[in-house]
């Protein structure tokens, strides 16, 4: 069986019947009105679902997040086909603005924390859209705090020089004081140590249980995002090549010998990897 028949039979009902918080329905970006990003990538968020987005740099996961999030227009791109659906109701031509106070906030790849701020102020600027009252906002910082401790030992430092962890952490915090439904995480791991890594990862599965909180993480570190993601989809110049629960695609030989350098059970070496797309059946 080809991998596009494996690919359609693995994904043939991600989970239909399973309310979605987010549906991406074959959407197509340009930017510039000339340059074709993505081309009909469709996808899926449970209700308190964490999903993976998966791919090496470039492969569109960064455009996807920017399209869901209504970022697009600040670099001159814009979705030219297609339906972006959330909580029911289509967002496509919605502002970023209107997104967040739906519910739906996206963390930057890079952190981008505001560095001439403390940290509890950066976290205060993540309630700018509210309109309940500084006891509600009060209370979400003190609860922002018990998940991150070490955000509560900085608050008063300027968050440019904190770590790159930390800062990694303020932005969640940030977007966790919008008091949100989904959050979209760009590369949560890019430059940061494997300890700090595996610590962020376990909040955002701590946050998804107890607050109910949805996710996308668009990731290339794909063995860390399938260890905490129920589902993922791998993207490939602009379009979705495979799908499937987590643990198939952690099983999948391409996916082990072509993401995680694994090839009959051995870690291959970069030598041997860098050539992969030579053999690579999804692109024939």
């Amino acid at each position: 069986m080809s991998l596009a028949m494996q690919t359609k039979t693995a994904s043939a009902a991600p989970a239909a019947a399973v309310d979605a918080i987010l549906t991406v329905k074959n959407i197509e970006v340009i930017y510039d009105h000339v340059i074709l990003v993505l081309k009909g990538v469709s996808l899926e968020v449970p209700r308190g679902g964490i999903v993976a987005l998966l791919g090496a740099n470039g492969a569109g996961k960064t455009t996807t997040l920017k399209a869901i999030s209504s970022l697009l227009y600040s670099e001159r791109g814009e979705v030219t086909k297609g339906a972006i659906v959330f909580d029911g109701e289509e967002v496509q031509a919605r502002s970023p603005s209107e997104l967040v106070r739906r519910g739906c906030i996206q963390v930057m790849e890079g952190r981008h924390v505001f560095g001439h701020l403390t940290v509890e102020e950066n976290l205060l600027t993540g309630a700018f859209t509210r309109r309940d009252g500084a006891a509600a906002i009060r209370a979400d910082i003190d609860r922002v705090y018990q998940y991150f401790p070490r955000l509560k030992e900085r608050k008063d430092s300027m968050a440019g020089y904190t770590s790159g962890g930390e800062q990694q952490m303020c932005a969640i915090g940030r977007a966790l004081m919008s008091r949100p439904k989904m959050i979209l995480l760009d590369e949560p791991s890019m430059g940061l140590a494997p300890q700090i890594v595996e610590e962020i990862f376990e909040i955002v599965q701590s946050l998804n249980e107890k607050e109910n909180v949805s996710f996308l993480l668009a990731e290339q570190n794909t063995n860390m995002a399938l260890r905490y993601a129920r589902y993922g989809y791998i993207l490939e110049n602009g379009r979705v090549v495979m799908d499937g629960d987590a643990q198939s695609l952690r099983e999948n030989e391409d996916v082990k010998e072509f993401y995680l350098g694994i090839a009959e059970g051995k870690r291959k070496s970069f030598r041997e990897g860098k050539h992969y797309k030579r053999r690579k059946r999804w692109l024939a």
